[in-house]
């Protein structure tokens, strides 16, 4: 994990590897590998990951969501097609709305998600992250920007300690993206 918060995603899932070698019985609960996989497009296999994590965690809505995501950046699958898993319900507010969002794909579910926001700063990066990852998916790059830098830029993603805030410098890196 560490790996994958200082941007060697490589090596992250090199040491993830080594993790599943070694307990095998893991493989379904390394959603943070599917993370890494997705980085390094290699798309199939972090779906696949997540699938895993999905079919131990049926709840696990953040995992269906990013299942979806490496689906739309496949280009042998591709976001007409990607399938958004159903799951069960989820207590996070904003992991409702961001499930609502790729389940339904309209700007009702957009807006529902960006209310969402106004809730509270852990509400506020969720909010912007995963409206940035849908506006990737969909191929709105210069949209996908704007929100995924702000995520990064909020004082949750600078204070929290939160795999998912260094996911967005990740992103943005990897993006290159600037971050102040």
């Amino acid at each position: 994990m560490a790996k994958f918060v200082n941007d060697d995603v490589e090596g992250s899932i090199a040491d993830f590897d080594l993790v599943v070698q070694g307990a095998p019985r893991m493989e379904p609960y390394m959603w943070q590998r599917g993370l890494s996989l997705y980085y390094a497009e290699r798309y199939e296999d972090g779906a696949a990951q997540f699938r895993k994590d999905v079919a131990v965690n049926p709840n696990d809505t953040e995992e269906a969501i990013w299942a979806f995501l490496c689906d739309a950046r496949d280009p042998n699958v591709g976001f007409d097609r990607a399938d958004l898993m159903r799951t069960g319900p989820d207590p996070r507010r904003y992991m409702r709305a961001a499930y609502d969002l790729f389940d339904a794909r309209d700007a009702a579910s957009d807006a529902a998600l960006e209310a969402v926001a106004a809730l509270g700063p852990v509400d506020e990066f969720y909010s912007l992250l995963y409206r940035g990852l849908w506006r990737e998916a969909r191929g709105d790059e210069a949209g996908a920007r704007d929100l995924l830098v702000a995520a990064a830029q909020t004082q949750y993603a600078n204070r929290s300690g939160d795999y998912m805030a260094a996911l967005a410098l990740v992103h943005c890196k990897r993006r290159g993206w600037e971050v102040r």
